[in-house]
């Protein structure tokens, strides 16, 4: 999956993050085709602010395998990963997630409902 991340991202995707590419899409569809045979570890964080904010598993999960992956961290994690939109009925959910290619695993490492003081109307912009 780390492979057909970075092979995607440097072979079909516009890098800039001010007009996404059509290959994001294609990207999203091709790791979301392998997210429900992964298993989803999720980091004692993630679980602690899912408690808080009510936000259940299923919520997450729907979000990893739905949402739209509006920015890319593999540059800044060990990892590949990103934040994710998604919804939770009609309220917005990000979550923040990366993946553990030795176990074959994602792994959530926050979940928050985002801030319009934070973000710009659609919540998929931050604010300047």
């Amino acid at each position: 999956m780390k492979l057909l991340w970075k092979f995607l991202k440097s072979n079909i995707c516009n890098e800039t993050r001010d007009q996404p590419a059509w290959g994001w899409s294609l990207v999203l569809q091709c790791y979301n085709a392998c997210m429900d045979s992964r298993p989803i570890i999720f980091r004692v964080h993630a679980v602690q602010r899912m408690f808080e904010r009510r936000v259940t598993e299923e919520h997450v999960r729907q979000v990893l395998q739905d949402g739209e992956l509006i920015e890319d961290y593999s540059d800044e994690m060990p990892r590949p990963g990103g934040l994710m939109l998604g919804k939770r009925g009609t309220r917005p959910l990000h979550v923040v997630m990366t993946e553990s290619t030795k176990e074959n695993e994602l792994i959530v490492v926050t979940v928050y409902e985002p801030k319009l003081s934070y973000w710009k109307p659609g919540f998929k912009a931050r604010k300047l």
